[in-house]
């Protein structure tokens, strides 16, 4: 079921993206503001049944000093420092428990899991507050919460919890700092393209179904969650559409895609209701240096699934080498 543009126009499509004149001030002020907190990494072993991977319980401190869970996952037998993969949650879900997420590890990198402030109840369990939100009047979920102002938006303090625990991996005695790569699907995919260009130099990233590319264009096309908390939040609020969409422009992937250099593995599903594959390849086509986009003719929102997966293997052995 074809969803949105044929694939040669979607291989074309490279629209205008709004993009905010003191996007780059902002966000290096987010970070400058971050960084008055020491990342205090904090790490502890957990018993599990697991045999070929050793468990750690490890916290961070990220936006405003909050404490940040997260898992890292190491292969039992390792010889010298490991390539890393960070991953980012997808929408509504957490770090989740030890054994959900094996293949890295058992792939042989060293895998960080950030759990998402706030979210983690309705898929993988998730254990992180979010005490900065403010409160204000906002439709159900994440994405407008603070939306009227960049720096209330709760975005911002994801996107900055993101590009931290990049600066946690690339800090760990077990990790070689010249291979980090980060991942994550759906709203993680959409992560990983911010806190790969947020965080810094990163050697490898891999964005599968991206939330949060070309937003607008999103919210026009699906009425699907989570986009569609956008829409009903602006038709409670019609007078501020203007600056709920001003202020997504700091948060839209495209932008901070266009300022990755690292080597980007995209993939879309043709048939995606949720995050449409135009959204996708805005952010591959603006992206501003190597990147490879695997459109699934069939597939909807798992964008290939287990085929996917073997490619992510392949394009992170590729480049970091584990």
């Amino acid at each position: 079921m074809l969803t949105d543009l044929p694939l040669a126009e979607l291989e074309r499509y490279r629209p205008d993206v709004e993009e905010p004149a003191d996007f780059t001030a902002f966000w290096d002020d987010q970070l400058r503001r971050a960084r008055v907190h020491d990342l205090d990494v904090q790490t502890s072993r957990v018993s599990t049944p697991l045999r070929t991977v050793e468990v750690h319980d490890l916290r961070f401190s990220g936006y405003g000093g909050t404490p940040i869970a997260a898992w890292l996952l190491l292969p039992a037998h390792r010889d010298g420092p490991l390539p890393a993969i960070v991953e980012l949650a997808s929408y509504g879900g957490g770090r989740g428990h030890p054994h959900d997420r094996l293949v890295w590890s058992a792939a042989g990198y060293a895998h960080l899991i950030m759990d998402s402030r706030g979210q983690g109840s309705s898929s993988n369990e998730g254990v992180t507050a979010d005490p900065q939100d403010l409160g204000s009047p906002a439709a159900p979920g994440y994405l407008t919460r603070g939306i009227l102002d960049p720096a209330t938006a709760y975005l911002t303090r994801l996107f900055v919890d993101a590009a931290r625990a990049v600066e946690v991996a690339r800090g760990l005695e077990v990790v070689d700092p010249a291979r980090i790569g980060v991942a994550g699907v759906s709203q993680g995919g959409g992560l990983a393209l911010a806190a790969a260009h947020l965080a810094g130099p990163v050697s490898a990233v891999i964005a599968a179904v991206p939330f949060l590319a070309h937003i607008r264009r999103a919210v026009d096309l699906t009425d699907e969650e989570p986009y569609a908390e956008l829409a009903s939040y602006c038709t409670a609020h019609p007078d501020h559409v203007p600056q709920v969409f001003a202020t997504l422009a700091y948060h839209d992937v495209v932008n901070h895609a266009r300022r990755l250099r690292a080597p980007t593995l995209i993939t879309t599903g043709l048939a995606d209701v949720i995050c449409p594959p135009s959204t996708a390849y805005a952010a591959a086509n603006h992206h501003g240096g190597e990147v490879t986009v695997l459109a699934y003719p069939f597939d909807g929102h798992d964008g290939g699934g287990s085929h996917r997966v073997r490619e992510e293997l392949a394009f992170a052995a590729t480049h970091l080498r584990p």
